[in-house]
C-alpha cells in the first residue's frame, strides 16, 4: 500500500494557510510538527511506502497538482485540514476522486473534526476525527485488508447509502512517549525561519498536548483544537493534559543537534508548568546549545523561572496577555490581571528573556474604541520585543461561539472561516467588524514600523539572510 501525505496547493484563490495554528495565512513557513507526528507513526507501522507531498511550501499550482495526480499511484491520500483550508482542500479533493478513482482520502485536523458532513463528500473519503495517531493506524490497517470501518473508534464515513456515520469516541494518547519521533526526514532539505529566533536551522516541538484553563475563546493550535472539538461533543469537557518525560524530550534534542538543528519553537499550549519540569527542560536546551522559545502563561513566570529561561538560550516567550483590562480578562476567564502582567514581563526583562506579548482585539462585548487605545498604549510602554496583534475569532465548539450565536454578534450570521491576523465578522456592542479591522492594521503599523521596534529587532539578527526573511514576513503580516 502507498500512502501519500499532501498539502494540497492553493485553489481558492485565498492566501495559503497555517495549518499548525491553523486560524492565520502563512506569513512565514513552520513544519506541521502534528502532520509530521502522524506520518512517524504510520512509518513505523510499516504499513507499505509513506511519501509526503507539499505543494504550498515549493509554490506549485493546480497545473502541478493535476500533473502529479495522472502519474501517481498512491491507494491512500491523508491531508490535515484546518478550517481555513477546507475550501481549497475540497477543490483538491475533487481532482483526487476524479482522476484517481481507486483511491481512498483521509482527512484529519479540526477542519473535518467540526464540519463532518461538509467533508464527506463522496463515500471514499474518511475522517479521523480528534487526535489522529491511533485512529489512522487502526484504520490504515483496515482499509489495507478490506476490513469494514464499523468498530474503528474516532472516525466518521459515508456507507453506501450515503448516510454518514460518525463512529465512538477514541481515548486521548496518555504516554506521549510511546509516539515515534516526527518523520522531519521528509523536510530535511527545507530551511525554515523563525523571525522571534533568528538563527537558520529551526524546526519545531512539543512537550505537552492541552490546557487545562477555561479561555473561552481559545484556540490553541490546530491539534488541540481537533482534540477539544472531539472531547467535548462526546465528555463535555477539555481533554485531559499529556506530557513527554524529560528523557523523551532529550532523545529528540540530542538527536536534532546531531541533525544540525540550532534552533527550536515549542508548539505546546503551555510549555511552563512549574519550575522543576522547567528546569529539567531548560538543562537539555543548555546542553545542547540550543536557542529556543515556547508560549506561557503570565501567573508561571516566578523568579526562578525567569533566571532558568535566561540562562538557557531562551529567544523569546509568547505570553498571551488578551488585554490590559481587568474587566474583560475576568469576563473572558483569562484567569490573570493586568498586575500579573506587569510582574511577568518586568521578571523576563529582568534575566533578559524577549518577550513577545499577545493582544486579542474583540475578545468581551465589554471591549471599547477606548479600551484597544489603552491597550495599545500600555503594550508600547512596556518595550517588549514583539506585541502581536489578533482579533478574535467565534471558532465553533468553544464557549464565545455560543455567545456570539445567541447574542447575534456574527455579521455573517453564522461561523465563518476567518484570518485572525486580519479580518473580523464580529459586531460586537460598542464595536463593529470594520473598526475592529481597522485598529488591527493601524496598531501594526504604529507598532511594527515604531523606532523602538525597528532598532531592538534589527541588531538581533545573526545573518543578511535572515533579515531578509523577517522583512518578508512582516511585509505580508501588514500588508498581505
Amino acid at each position: 500500500m502507498k500512502i501519500t501525505f499532501l498539502v494540497p496547493p492553493v485553489l481558492d484563490g485565498e492566501r495559503p494557510a497555517e495549518r499548525s495554528a491553523g486560524c492565520t495565512r502563512v506569513v512565514y513557513f513552520a513544519p506541521n510538527i502534528y502532520e509530521l507526528t502522524v506520518i512517524g507513526v504510520v512509518e513505523a507501522e510499516k504499513l507499505g511506502e509513506v511519501d509526503y507531498k507539499d505543494f504550498v511550501f515549493y509554490k506549485k499550482n493546480e497545473e502541478d497538482f493535476r500533473n502529479f495526480l495522472s502519474t501517481d499511484n498512491s491507494d491512500v491520500y491523508c491531508i490535515w485540514t484546518v478550517n481555513l483550508s477546507i475550501d481549497s482542500d475540497m477543490l483538491a479533493i475533487d481532482s483526487i476522486l476524479r482522476m484517481r478513482p481507486e483511491a481512498r482520502i483521509i482527512l484529519m485536523g479540526p477542519g473535518p473534526s467540526y464540519f463532518i458532513e461538509k467533508c464527506l463528500a463522496d463515500e471514499r473519503i474518511v475522517i479521523v476525527r480528534g487526535e489522529p495517531e491511533a485512529t489512522i493506524v487502526e484504520l490504515l490497517h483496515a482499509i489495507d485488508e478490506g476490513k469494514p470501518l464499523d468498530g474503528i473508534l474516532g472516525i466518521s464515513w459515508m456507507n453506501s447509502e450515503g448516510k454518514v456515520v460518525n463512529n465512538g469516541f477514541r481515548p486521548l494518547i496518555v504516554d506521549l512517549d510511546s509516539l515515534p519521533l516526527p518523520a522531519r526526514h521528509f523536510i530535511a532539505n527545507r530551511r525554515y525561519h523563525n523571525p522571534k529566533i533568528k538563527r537558520s536551522g529551526y524546526t519545531t516541538a512539543f512537550t505537552s498536548r492541552n490546557c487545562p484553563y477555561h479561555c473561552i475563546y481559545c484556540v490553541p493550535s490546530s491539534l488541540t483544537f481537533a482534540r477539544e472539538i472531539e472531547n467535548k461533543r462526546f465528555t463535555g469537557r477539555k481533554p485531559t493534559i499529556s506530557y513527554r518525560t524529560a528523557e523523551s524530550v532529550d532523545r529528540e534534542m540530542a538527536l536534532l543537534h546531531e541533525q544540525g538543528y540550532k534552533a527550536i519553537g515549542f508548539m505546546d499550549d503551555n510549555f511552563i508548568w512549574n519550575e522543576e519540569r522547567t528546569r529539567l527542560m531548560c538543562e537539555i536546551m543548555k546542553k545542547y546549545g540550543m536557542l529556543w522559545g515556547c508560549q506561557a502563561r503570565v501567573d508561571a513566570i516566578t523568579e526562578p523561572i525567569a533566571k532558568m529561561l535566561g540562562e538557557s538560550g531562551c529567544c523569546y516567550v509568547d505570553l498571551g496577555v488578551e488585554s490590559f483590562n481587568d474587566e474583560i480578562l475576568k469576563y473572558v476567564r483569562k484567569g490573570i490581571t493586568t498586575d500579573q502582567i506587569y510582574e511577568a514581563i518586568g521578571l523576563l526583562k529582568k534575566y533578559k528573556v524577549p518577550v513577545k506579548l499577545n493582544v486579542l482585539i474583540g475578545s468581551s462585548p465589554l471591549e471599547t474604541k477606548e479600551t484597544l487605545s489603552h491597550t495599545l498604549k500600555e503594550a508600547k510602554k512596556l518595550k517588549v520585543d514583539q506585541v502581536m496583534f489578533n482579533i478574535v475569532s467565534p471558532f465553533p465548539g468553544t464557549e464565545f461561539y455560543k455567545l456570539c450565536k445567541e447574542n447575534n454578534w456574527l455579521s455573517t450570521g453564522d461561523y465563518v472561516p476567518t484570518d485572525v491576523q486580519r479580518e473580523s465578522i464580529l459586531n460586537l456592542p460598542n464595536i463593529t467588524s470594520r473598526e475592529m479591522e481597522k485598529i488591527l492594521f493601524k496598531n501594526n503599523v504604529s507598532y511594527f514600523l515604531s523606532w523602538n521596534f525597528i532598532s531592538t529587532q534589527i541588531k538581533r539578527f545573526s545573518s543578511w539572510s535572515e533579515f531578509v526573511h523577517a522583512a518578508r514576513a512582516l511585509k505580508i503580516k501588514l500588508f498581505g
